[in-house]
C-alpha cells in the first residue's frame, strides 16, 4: 500500500502526534510504502518514510499556521494525489480530501460549550479563540462529509459527529492509545516528589488556568471529603484556583505541583484519579491513570468517560455536582479493599487499548478500505473528485 499521512507533527510526547507516530510505526512494520506530509517527525522515521516537510514555524498565530499548512499541503497533494492508495488526515487540516478523518476534536461542539473560551474572557484573546473555532467548524464539516470513512477517538466524539450530520455509518471508533510499560501500576516515591505520605492522595491533572477542566468542582467537593489530600498537576501561572484552594481552607490539603514531565511516577504515587472535565472530546491522561491502577472519577462530559466501569471507577451525570463527587471520593476512601479491586480492574481495562492495539486497528481499517477499493467497479482516485474549500485548520483545539 502506498499511505500518506497528513499532520502537523509525529513524535511522543503529543497527543495527536504520537497517535500519528503509531499508525506510521504500524506502516513500516507492516512493509508499507509510507509519505508523511507534515512540519516536524520523529528523528528515527526520517531515515525510513518519504517526509515532505511543511514549514510554518515562522508564522505568528496558529490560526495562521494551520491556514498555510493547509495551503502548502494541498498544493503538493493536488500534484502526487495519483501516487497514492490512500490519505488519512485529521479534521480540516488540508484542502484536499481524505479518504480516512481521524477526528480528535469536534470543533462545532466545543464552539456550543458554556465553558467555550469567548464565555470566559470577554477580551480580543476570547474573540481570537471564538473565531478560530468558528472557522474550524465550519471547514471541518466539509472535510468529513469528503472522507471516506471518518474516525472518532470516542463515543461521545462519535456522537458529536452524528450531531453535525456525519451517518454514523461512515463512522468508526478508535480509541487512542496508552504505553503499558511507561503508565504501570506500582509504588511512587512520594517524599521524593514533596507529597505527603500515609494519607489518601487523590490526583487532578491538565490546564489549570480555565475552568474547563473543572477544578473548581474537585477543590469544592474536597471540603466535604476531609481524609483526602489532592495533588494538581498543572501550569499555575495565571491560575485562580491556587487563591480558591486557599479561601476554602484547603492548603494542607491540596499540593500544587506545576507542569511536570513525570507524571507516570506521580501516578504511582496516587491512590485514585478525578477528573470531571466540562468538555473533553477524548483525553489520554484518562487511560494513562486506568494503565497505571487508578481507580477513576470521572463525567459522562468528559471523552472516553466510556471506557471507564463500575467496576474500576466512577461516572458523573452532572461535572459540576459537588455532592455527588464528594461522595464519590468518600466511597472510594472508606474502602481501602475496594480501592485496591478497583485499582486492578482499571489496569485490566487499560490493556486493551494498547498504542500497538491502536494502531493495528487504523492499518486493518487502510487495508479493509483499499481491498474494497480494489474490487469495486467505480474507483474514484481522481485528484479533482477529491478537492475541497480551503479549510483554516486541525482538528484540534490550540
Amino acid at each position: 500500500m502506498k499511505l500518506c499521512i497528513v499532520t502537523h507533527t509525529l513524535k511522543k510526547g503529543d497527543g495527536q502526534g504520537r497517535v500519528n507516530y503509531e499508525v506510521a510505526q504500524e506502516a513500516i512494520r507492516r512493509g508499507h510504502q509510507l509519505t508523511l506530509v507534515a512540519s516536524e517527525i520523529a528523528p528515527e522515521l526520517q531515515d525510513v518514510v518519504t517526509w515532505i516537510p511543511i514549514q510554518v514555524e515562522n508564522y505568528p498565530t496558529e490560526f495562521i499556521r494551520n491556514l498555510i499548512f493547509a495551503q502548502k499541503s494541498a498544493h503538493w497533494l493536488n500534484q502526487h494525489r495519483a501516487n497514492f492508495d490512500l490519505i488519512k488526515v485529521n479534521g480540516a487540516i488540508t484542502k484536499v480530501a481524505a479518504d480516512v478523518n481521524a477526528v480528535h476534536f469536534v470543533h462545532s461542539s466545543w464552539l456550543r460549550s458554556p465553558v467555550h473560551i469567548s464565555r470566559i474572557r470577554r477580551d480580543l484573546y476570547g474573540f481570537y479563540q471564538w473565531l478560530y473555532t468558528a472557522f474550524n467548524a465550519r471547514w471541518e464539516k466539509q472535510a468529513f462529509q469528503k472522507a471516506k470513512v471518518v474516525v472518532a477517538v470516542s463515543e461521545k466524539v462519535a456522537q458529536e459527529l452524528v450531531n453535525i450530520g456525519v451517518p454514523r455509518s461512515q463512522i468508526r471508533v478508535i480509541v487512542n492509545g496508552v504505553d503499558l510499560q511507561e503508565f504501570t501500576p506500582g509504588v511512587g516515591d512520594r517524599q521524593k516528589l514533596g507529597l505527603p505520605t500515609d494519607v489518601n492522595l487523590a490526583l487532578f491533572a491538565g490546564d489549570i488556568r480555565t475552568p474547563r477542566k473543572n477544578l473548581d468542582t474537585v477543590l469544592h467537593a474536597l471540603v466535604k471529603v476531609p481524609d483526602l489530600h489532592l495533588a494538581v498537576v498543572g501550569n499555575p501561572e495565571g491560575s485562580p484556583f491556587p487563591e480558591l484552594a486557599a479561601s476554602l481552607g484547603l492548603n494542607e490539603r491540596v499540593h500544587f505541583m506545576g507542569y511536570r514531565r513525570d507524571i507516570p511516577e506521580i501516578m504511582r504515587s496516587a491512590d485514585l484519579f478525578v477528573f470531571p472535565s466540562r468538555y473533553e472530546a477524548c483525553t489520554l491522561v484518562l487511560l494513562e491513570a486506568l494503565s497505571s491502577g487508578l481507580p477513576v472519577i470521572t463525567a459522562t462530559a468528559t471523552g472516553g468517560a466510556e471506557l471507564v466501569t463500575p467496576e474500576c471507577g466512577i461516572v458523573l451525570s452532572n461535572s459540576d455536582d459537588t455532592e455527588a463527587l464528594a461522595n464519590a471520593m468518600l466511597s472510594l476512601t472508606s474502602d481501602s479493599t475496594r480501592l485496591q479491586q478497583m485499582g486492578q480492574a482499571a489496569r485490566i481495562v487499560a490493556e486493551q487499548y494498547s498504542w500497538t492495539t491502536m494502531a493495528q486497528t487504523y492499518m486493518d481499517l487502510f487495508e479493509e478500505l483499499i481491498h474494497h477499493e480494489e474490487h469495486s467497479s467505480h474507483p474514484d482516485l481522481s485528484p479533482s473528485s477529491r478537492s475541497i474549500t480551503l479549510p483554516f485548520g486541525t482538528a484540534s483545539t490550540n
